[in-house]
């Protein structure tokens, strides 16, 4: 069915020759590296964006659609602003339908502590330029028709939602337009440097020389960096996805409370994941940062669930090596779309809670289900910054579920990073050496 993550099956869309040098290479095929890419090429730059894969093949086309403001930590409110400008205007500019409607975003009460925390949320963003506000139960009710019986909500009319399967690879083609030259199924195995600074890559292709180099890889971000020595306190855990088949629309929006997430999509469906509940994949890694994760797991301890039989190739697996060569094949060859399987038993229940949920919508049917691996921080925001051990070489990672809406307002910030002019952006909150610098790890008020 229309409306699934890309595979690798999909034949590649971008193959190009590879350019000997260029001014800036991105790493990374997702909504970040395509938006750094499009805003240097628009800024003049000779760019050049490799994808080990497909464009958009993991977690860009695997996430729930969401563009919101709402819940955001606050120091990623004013980009995610500036982000939602942007995709009313790239909408525009993009040859197709990306499915870009302003619709709200509701976050539905349980409970009075989810009260408590929705009120929290919108004292510590007081005075910010959004349209989030309390609804009591009443109000929700009317809002979203449901034999839940929520207690309240915490409601954002302006925030939106879009097809990430469709919206990403969107994007990539106006990048294209713009100059930059895409390579797909071409991985970076490693960094070339030149007195210790970053001064082009070594792909399975060849060697590229830019002058800037951003690393925009998701999950994989964390095991590129220790082939070179060096440390980011970065997991990726599983998180599942379903869409159901054509149903009444009974709400235009999207919702999340304790249990499940909804939306309605393109085709007609709704898009339905577990919320609240992700799977972690016990590697080397995990042990490595479990210290600097204690304070998110004391904040939501029975919202992992931990698991030792990750697939082969996985970036945290056992046997994934963490060191090679420019000539010999890297793990990014061996894994090129990170495609794990859908918790199928989740998939089961929230289809259920959904019909417990919306019961005058009738038998729900599963017509897909798919996972993706997301890119972890211990505070839940990533880092985007210069790596200060490679001059060069800029890090867009660790977006922690957050990326696809917020990622033409974090491309915006890499790009002009990399151009060397103010991103006109408080970085402090994202910075590279915040877990190594004393710092205590602090979990933002974001829900």
């Amino acid at each position: 069915m229309d409306g699934i993550p890309i595979r690798i099956s999909n034949p590649a869309s971008f193959d190009h020759p590879l350019p000997k040098s260029c001014d800036t290479v991105v790493i990374g095929g997702g909504v970040v590296g395509v938006m750094t890419a499009l805003e240097l090429a628009d800024k003049g730059q000779k760019v050049v964006l490799l994808e080990k894969g497909r464009i958009a093949g993991e977690q860009s086309s695997r996430n729930w659609g969401w563009i919101r403001s709402q819940g955001r930590d606050p120091a990623e409110l004013t980009i995610m602003l500036e982000a939602m400008r942007m995709w009313e205007q790239l909408a525009t500019q993009t040859d197709v339908d990306i499915g870009l409607r302003r619709r709200g975003v509701a976050y539905l009460a349980d409970s009075d502590q989810d009260l408590a925390d929705y009120r929290a949320w919108l004292q510590s963003v007081e005075g910010a330029d959004i349209s989030a506000r309390m609804l009591d139960a009443t109000e929700t009710s009317q809002l979203i028709p449901s034999a839940r019986g929520w207690r309240g909500a915490l409601w954002s009319p302006d925030d939106m939602r879009a097809e990430p399967w469709v919206a990403v690879p969107a994007l990539a083609r106006l990048a294209a337009q713009a100059g930059v030259t895409i390579i797909e199924n071409c991985a970076v195995r490693l960094m070339d440097t030149k007195a210790g600074r970053a001064a082009g890559v070594h792909t399975e292709r060849g060697r590229i020389a830019s002058d800037a180099v951003v690393l925009a890889g998701g999950a994989w971000s964390s095991l590129f960096l220790q082939a070179h020595g060096i440390y980011i306190p970065q997991l990726s855990v599983r998180a599942t996805v379903c869409a159901t088949g054509p149903l009444p629309n009974t709400f235009g929006g999207a919702g999340v409370d304790s249990k499940l997430a909804f939306r309605p999509r393109q085709d007609g469906g709704y898009s339905l994941a577990p919320a609240g509940f992700h799977e972690l994949f016990i590697g080397p890694d995990s042990f490595r940062h479990v210290r600097k994760y204690l304070p998110q797991l004391k904040n939501a301890p029975f919202g992992t669930r931990f698991a030792l039989n990750a697939p082969t190739g996985f970036p945290d697996h056992w046997r994934t090596p963490r060191y090679w060569d420019a000539g010999d094949v890297s793990p990014f060859e061996t894994m090129r779309i990170l495609d794990p399987a859908p918790n199928m038993a989740k998939v089961t229940e929230i289809s259920e809670r959904f019909m417990e949920s919306f019961p005058h919508l009738g038998k729900v049917r599963i017509a897909a289900a798919w996972a993706g691996m997301i890119d972890l921080m211990p505070d839940v925001v990533p880092i985007i910054d210069e790596v200060p051990q490679m001059p060069g070489l800029v890090l867009a990672t660790g977006f922690s579920g957050h990326g696809f809406g917020i990622g033409p307002g974090a491309g915006r910030v890499v790009a002009r990073m990399v151009d060397g002019v103010a991103t006109g952006f408080d970085l402090k909150r994202f910075r590279f050496d915040r877990f190594d610098d004393g710092s205590p790890i602090y979990l933002g008020p974001s829900l």
